[in-house]
């Protein structure tokens, strides 16, 4: 454990990538030749190696690139067992319908509290040595009350990035009457689960909650001081892009099938489009269209939506290479989105990015550029993580 006020020099690094544009020419801020220099859990300095000031202790980069730390903004690691099964049937022909996720309710709802936890920090600790410092999750396998607010417990004991997602699908126990449901996620289950989360969720799309149902749940967690995000797009066209504008949403997630107004209000509006590969690599379904966002000046954000059914990846250096040679995103579009895009989604302005200032969460890679991210895809090229200044893994 590094003593507070400590100072340490990361030097010789072949590439640094900032994403400060005021550090360095172009959107990420990229130095050659660098040096970075943490004090306590903070970023103190940036810049070319032979102007680094003296430090306490050194570290040598030994020409490898550094990157921000990825910022995960759309995970689902509250839960229990898996869907084998389901995958298998997928890729052997069947199609993924909105609802699968009953499989993991019944698992969640069965499971103790030790296992959930158990579960989620080995996931956590995987995403970390792919170099994953800061992630959001959510609820919603569980869909009662006493489950989403445990599932919300839990995870705020290892985030602050935490989202009541009661509105993931209508539970079983509800099939015949949707309302009451809608009633009990904006009534008694948000009363007690707001306590723990900062966002709320909910999943628009066939098969799940329509338009009037996804306003109502957003509105009544705004008004108990919970931010809106949601699912959107994901399946089909449909309102929850729009919606999510016009509730000045943090984020919009999946956004696969957009029309050119939606497009528009992504562009002219605060919420951010999060992009994610995995799910459409899980799925066989149709890849996001990143190249039509980006050129209309929307703000894009890559993140894994690591989930037991449609997207069974915590690695965002996997959805990277997928978003570069599907999504027609460059390797800097891509690396930028996982990281400072994340933490626009999260309306973070500590991470994401290696200025003075920030928190220092910073991940070496095994590779001259954070391009090998997009041109060695699978291969395991985070060497080392520093989290607030620490070293977590390497």
């Amino acid at each position: 454990m590094t003593k507070p006020g400590t100072t340490t020099a990361i030097t010789n690094i072949g590439t640094l990538v900032t994403n400060n544009p005021d550090l360095a020419e172009g959107p990420l801020g990229q130095i050659e030749n660098a040096a970075l220099v943490i004090e306590g859990d903070k970023i103190a300095w940036a810049g070319p190696t032979a102007k680094a000031p003296a430090t306490d202790t050194t570290y040598d980069a030994a020409g490898r690139a550094v990157i921000p730390g990825f910022v995960d903004s759309h995970s689902h690691l509250v839960f229990a067992g898996d869907r084998t099964a389901e995958f298998n049937a997928r890729m052997s022909g069947q199609s993924y319908r909105a609802g699968g996720i009953r499989t993991t309710v019944a698992a969640t709802r069965s499971a103790t509290d030790a296992e959930l936890e158990a579960n989620l920090t080995h996931y956590l600790a995987e995403a970390l040595r792919q170099g994953t410092t800061t992630f959001e999750t959510k609820s919603g396998y569980g869909l009662t009350t006493a489950d989403e607010e445990r599932a919300l417990r839990i995870a705020a004991a290892h985030t602050d990035e935490v989202t009541y997602l009661g509105a993931h699908i209508v539970s079983p126990d509800y099939a015949e009457d949707p309302a009451a449901y809608v009633d009990l996620v904006t009534g008694e289950m948000l009363d007690a689960c707001a306590p723990h989360a900062r966002w709320i969720d909910v999943f628009c799309e066939k098969g799940a909650f329509d338009g009037d149902q996804a306003r109502a749940i957003l509105t009544a967690g705004r008004a108990k001081g919970l931010h809106p995000r949601i699912h959107a797009n994901q399946l089909s066209y449909g309102p929850g892009v729009q919606l999510a504008v016009e509730l000045d949403a943090a984020s919009a997630d999946h956004c696969t099938h957009l029309t050119d107004a939606d497009v528009d209000a992504l562009a002219n509006g605060n919420t951010v489009a999060t992009l994610l590969p995995g799910a459409e690599f899980s799925t066989r379904a149709e890849w996001p269209d990143a190249r039509r966002l980006l050129d209309a000046g929307a703000t894009v954000a890559l993140s894994t939506d690591c989930n037991p059914g449609s997207s069974f990846t915590s690695s965002v250096p996997f959805c990277i290479a997928l978003a570069v040679r599907d999504m027609g995103m460059t390797p800097d579009e891509a690396l930028w989105s996982a990281t400072a895009g994340g933490a626009q989604a999260l309306r973070r302005t500590d991470v994401g990015h290696l200025s003075p200032g920030a928190r220092a969460d910073i991940a070496l890679l095994d590779a001259p550029s954070h391009v090998h991210l997009a041109y060695r895809p699978g291969v395991p090229l985070v060497s080392r993580v520093w989290r607030s200044g620490q070293v977590v893994a390497g």
